[in-house]
């Protein structure tokens, strides 16, 4: 046959940066690779895990690209194979064929983590037993089980090949691969040997670490970098420059005398039709045993939570004012139930005030949630929006239809206790906490790298402190060496160093470890197994979800905020040690116009108080000398790069030396309390109501596109703005 009809190739084994620390090609690059090269279909099959299987279909069918979604599943040796105990598992290549078989496969290597121990999760063989359907699987290459078998000279080879064809019956292919090491050579013999008795279909796969060959001695380190050595080590684990992604040309001439091998690669993608689906938020049913429906529930206790809310209320508050209470309460909720999120509130309140039954310190409340008067009402915040002109339209907006989030804070010591309170009810099946993945940075790149490459300790310090550590927006390597001279002169002068910089640039980025978020946890309506794959943190009793933050949205799983927050274990202890004298202490009746206190803020004498206790904070309170509780909520907003430009002039207008000026009439009523200056997102959305006659909704878009700087929307939302201030009779300029 000749190569110019190159026959259609797929990738059927490829490690992502998901394999961490083992595979080094980004889904994102995977999907582009693989689309430069014409390819009609690629697999994803990280070892053990699916981290990235929902990204990578949805990345891959967005590129016009089949996605095959697989995984090299670890299985335990048979007890009674010698030394089975302490041997590594073998590794099956498994691949979904239809929805049936993706919910088999999450379902294995779930187990593989929720039972198995250590970084190389695996199950028992016996483990396939009702869970193959569905699954494609590829055995016989070095460090599978019938491929180590054959390599054995084990007569288990045979029985092991009849247990794989019954499970996997005209599902199972035998697989080569040609890397040029001395196991695949001694085994290809072996393999067709029994293809051809077993009358078995081969296929031929390349074990995809990275994307080209020149990217091999990078991932050479990356793999030391995992395994804790140096290059110089000898009896390390390595693979070869060969374990690259090769184009279909490359494995046509790879297998020239096996062409049906590389067909039966495209065969087997066209059987594999299955994207892993979307959902829209999914939540546990919440009944109170009312017989009421959700809406229902929600309006009965808002209402009766407003009542009790406006009864505390000093002074009281006239007919005029409880009418605006009423009124916003019946709006926010006919914007709830509209859009479908009136199980969120309820089962948000009903374990915050569980929560505050058991004692377990809460937060007030914080982010656009604080502006609901329907979570006031609920006691899932403890912070009035009316009086400080907090907007509920920042917090759910019907224009932009996302799932409400509350970010809740409860105390360091017991937040635990809260969690264990949400498995008990919903079921432990049904909560989970979510995967977040550590990354290697560039000062840690810097530093793993020249560990590996035998560079002395001192050098490589020196040099990681010359990148920038900024935490909230991390400077890149390239980024640094850009930037700095130095690093640019060692780069140039010093061999070694040129080689760090050009290897840390290739690997910084990828993933190096995974662990749980320290906040979100999913509560579902089923075993979460049929949503999601699950993950086991060493370190945690409570198993976690595969997919990150951005992509257990999509599955189906709605987020929840689990902050543990020490400053409320501290004003909690603080609390207890006022009570031995004022008994009848409560934090929640302080008064915000203690004189007092504002002048000991003013004195700066704020060392331990949350958010005002750093230096220059301190210096700002001395010249602010604030009088007023909005005088520290201003100057905590303020407090950041960019807003902190204003800091003097509202210091200054303050106190009279400087006058207060209002880019146009319509702003005073919104800005006057800052002294003429922006400083909330909310006054963003009412000069946008106000000057250009938005909907507080749109106005919420507005303010969405700035604060992510979307460029797109931007430019969209400037020809609205502009034209809307028209007809106010505000002139273009």
């Amino acid at each position: 046959m000749s190569l110019d009809s190159t026959p259609p190739f797929v990738h059927l084994r490829v490690k992502s940066a998901y394999s961490l620390a083992e595979g080094a090609i980004r889904v994102k690059d995977l999907v582009k690779i693989s689309a430069g090269l014409d390819m009609p279909a690629v697999a994803l099959t990280d070892r053990g895990n699916l981290f990235g299987a929902l990204e990578f279909a949805v990345t891959a069918s967005n590129a016009g690209l089949q996605p095959v979604i697989g995984a090299v599943l670890g299985i335990h040796r048979h007890s009674d194979e010698p030394g089975a105990d302490m041997a590594d598992p073998d590794h099956l290549l498994l691949l979904a064929q239809d929805q049936e078989g993706y919910e088999n496969l999450m379902s294995l290597v779930s187990e593989g983590y929720l039972l198995g121990e250590g970084s190389d999760p695996a199950v028992d063989f016996s483990a396939l037993t009702g869970r193959s359907a569905g699954l494609i699987a590829l055995d016989g290459v070095q460090g599978s089980p019938l491929g180590r078998h054959l390599l054995d000279g084990s007569s288990r080879a045979r029985t092991h090949l009849a247990a794989m064809k019954q499970l996997f019956d005209g599902r199972l292919y035998l697989e080569l691969q040609r890397h040029g090491s001395k196991h695949e050579k001694a085994l290809e013999p072996r393999v067709l040997k029994l293809a051809a008795e077993e009358n078995l279909p081969i296929v031929a796969t390349n074990d995809a670490h990275f994307a080209g060959k020149d990217q091999f001695d990078a991932h050479d380190v990356l793999s030391c970098i995992a395994q804790g050595v140096t290059l110089a080590h000898r009896d390390r684990k390595r693979l070869t420059p060969e374990h690259y992604f090769k184009t279909a040309q490359d494995m046509a001439q790879l297998f020239q005398d096996l062409p049906e091998a590389v067909e039966n690669s495209w065969r087997i993608a066209q059987r594999c039709a299955v994207m892993p689906r979307l959902h829209a938020p999914i939540l546990p049913a919440f009944d109170d045993g009312s017989g009421e429906n959700e809406g229902q529930m929600l309006a009965r206790m808002a209402r009766t939570g407003l009542q009790q809310r406006l009864d505390a209320l000093e002074p009281k508050a006239d007919a005029e004012l409880e009418k605006t209470y009423r009124y916003r309460l019946e709006f926010e909720l006919q914007i709830i139930e509209q859009m479908g999120f009136p199980g969120y509130f309820l089962i948000v309140a009903d374990f915050i005030q569980w929560s505050k039954a058991q004692g377990i310190p809460v937060g007030p409340g914080r982010g656009s949630g604080a502006g609901s008067l329907v979570a006031y009402s609920l006691t899932i915040t403890d912070l009035d929006p009316i009086p400080f002109n907090l907007l509920f339209e920042r917090f759910l907006n019907p224009e932009r239809v996302s799932m409400p989030d509350f970010d809740i804070d409860f105390c360091q010591d017991r937040r635990d206790e809260v969690i264990a309170y949400v498995r008990d009810k919903y079921g432990s099946d049904r909560v989970a906490q979510i995967i977040t993945f550590g990354k290697l940075q560039a000062r840690a790149v810097v530093r793993d790298v020249g560990r590996v490459l035998g560079m002395p300790y001192g050098q490589t310090d020196r040099i990681s402190k010359l990148i920038p550590n900024n935490p909230a927006n991390p400077t890149t390597l390239s980024e640094a060496i850009g930037g700095d001279e130095q690093l640019q002169k060692m780069g140039r002068t010093e061999e070694i160093v040129g080689k760090l910089f050009d290897i840390g640039q290739k690997l910084e980025g990828l993933f190096r470890n995974a662990s749980t978020h320290a906040a979100g946890v999913v509560i579902g309506d089923r075993d979460l197994t049929k949503l999601v794959p699950l993950y086991k943190d060493p370190r945690s009793d409570m198993p976690a979800t595969q997919f990150n933050m951005k992509w257990v949205e999509p599955a189906g799983l709605v987020k929840f905020d689990f902050l543990g927050l020490k400053t409320l274990t501290v004003i909690s202890e603080a609390e207890r040690l006022i009570r031995r004298f004022e008994p009848d202490f409560d934090i929640n009746k302080i008064p915000l116009d203690d004189a007092p206190v504002f002048e000991m803020l003013g004195r700066a004498e704020s060392v331990g108080i949350f958010q005002l206790e750093s230096t220059g904070m301190r210096d700002v309170l001395r010249k602010l000398r604030p009088d007023r509780f909005e005088d520290i909520i201003a100057v905590v907003a303020l407090y950041r790069p960019g807003p902190m430009e204003n800091i003097p002039t509202y210091i200054s207008r303050k106190h009279g030396n400087e006058k207060v000026h209002y880019l146009h009439p319509l702003l005073e009523p919104i800005v006057s309390e800052t002294y003429g200056i922006m400083i909330y997102q909310e006054q963003v959305m009412q000069a946008a109501q106000a000057l250009a006659g938005y909907s507080l909704g749109g106005a919420d878009l507005l303010r969405r596109a700035m604060g992510k700087k979307l460029k797109e929307e931007m430019d969209k939302q400037k020809d609205m703005f502009v034209s809307g201030a028209a007809e106010n009779d505000i002139s273009k300029s």
